[in-house]
């Protein structure tokens, strides 16, 4: 919130008595109110229900499907799968706290302080678990691509498992700080001490309106807090994945540039997708960031504190879609996923017939379960490249 104050608005409101014209008695001042931001606020009456509910849906499906798929008819067997399992998760997850954040976001927060922490704290260790695991997908298909002699020794369903859980964990302890200094309050400005007795009145008739924001005892914590959680979002949850997808996968080109196989051309497109898709989402949201950040304890007028979170929700709505494309982009994209994908759409339509017809589905399903017991006892190792179309 920024308080704008003129020369004149200061000298009126610390005037001593110093002054030879002053007088305790009779002096007047102007009280400067934060800044509206009716721009973002318009922005986010209309993002908060529709795009993040769009948002949500596909999310929701994609990721589920993917969970699906690796329950019950795709078994974890390779490095890759682990990781792909995990990012489902905590794309799942993070869908699945953001309606509640965006509801309490835009019609105050009555949900209390358990809530609050559980689902800020959720929030946050699903963004950086799902950054993170991002660049181990990244890392595991150098390995599997560019030093594909020690692939088989590397690549073991052990290591995988100790990886992500060493993520996991990451995740929570930088998300300790959100855990611990979001809190349910009523904001100072939301209560006007400067009232007459029918604005008290009037006041005392609406409800109190609580939020989930930071909340610090001291000046100095504030500081390094809103400094460092930011700072450590944008070092971890952005540039570390970034710096590693690029590394990675421009020695993945440059080796499938290199080899004598007819689909090189369609795996160099899906990696240029995969690092394209990772930069247009989540590029504009963290130079915005970046910004917001330096600019912190600069003086800003109003217009251009709400032109900035006008930007910061647009890019970060931007963010979230990318959810939403890593289960095309990971998942789908392989041909032996996209035919599990296919069989279960398949046996789904069967159950659905079910009740039309019991005795035929009963065959149908024999059928099907044994195709695709034939399928999974029969698969193929998937320590090749991950990028087959």
């Amino acid at each position: 919130m920024e308080m704008n104050l003129t020369q004149s608005e200061y000298n009126n409101i610390f005037t001593t008595d110093t002054d030879p014209d002053y007088d305790p008695y009779d002096y007047e001042y102007d009280l400067v109110s934060p800044c509206s931001h009716l721009q973002n606020q318009n922005v986010e009456r209309y993002v908060g229900p529709y795009v993040h509910s769009i948002i949500c849906f596909l999310g929701l499906v994609g990721n589920s499907m993917v969970i699906v798929t690796y329950a019950f008819y795709k078994r974890t067997k390779s490095m890759t799968d682990v990781y792909l399992l995990n990012v489902a998760i905590a794309d799942l997850l993070f869908v699945a706290s953001l309606p509640l954040i965006v509801y309490n976001e835009l019609w105050a927060w009555s949900m209390g302080v358990v809530a609050c922490k559980i689902l800020r704290g959720s929030y946050s260790i699903n963004l950086y678990s799902g950054m993170l695991l991002l660049a181990c997908i990244s890392t595991d298909r150098y390995i599997a691509i560019v030093q594909a002699r020690r692939s088989f020794r590397l690549r073991s369903l052990s290591y995988s498992r100790v990886i992500c859980g060493v993520v996991w964990a990451a995740a929570i302890l930088l998300s300790v700080p959100t855990f611990y200094f979001y809190d349910w309050y009523e904001p100072a400005h939301t209560k006007d001490s400067f009232m007459n007795q029918e604005e008290e009145g009037e006041q005392s008739l609406k409800p109190p309106q609580y939020v989930c924001e930071f909340r610090f005892r001291d000046n100095s914590t504030a500081e390094a807090t809103k400094v460092a959680v930011p700072s450590t979002q944008l070092a971890v949850g952005f540039f570390l994945p970034l710096v590693v997808m690029v590394v990675c996968y421009s020695a993945i080109i440059l080796t499938l540039l290199r080899a004598r196989n007819f689909q090189r051309h369609k795996a160099v497109r899906v990696v240029l997708a995969v690092v394209g898709v990772f930069i247009i989402c989540h590029l504009p949201y963290n130079v915005t960031l970046l910004y917001e950040t330096a600019t912190m304890f600069e003086e800003r007028q109003c217009e251009a504190s709400d032109a900035l979170q006008t930007a910061k929700t647009l890019t970060q709505t931007l963010a979230y879609l990318h959810c939403c494309l890593n289960p095309v982009l990971y998942a789908f994209v392989g041909v032996k996923f996209r035919n599990h994908f296919r069989r279960i759409v398949r046996d789904l339509w069967c159950l659905g017939k079910r009740y039309m017809a019991p005795r035929r589905f009963s065959r149908v399903t024999s059928e099907l379960y044994v195709s695709a017991r034939r399928s999974v006892d029969h698969g193929s190792n998937d320590n090749g490249s991950s990028f087959t179309m």
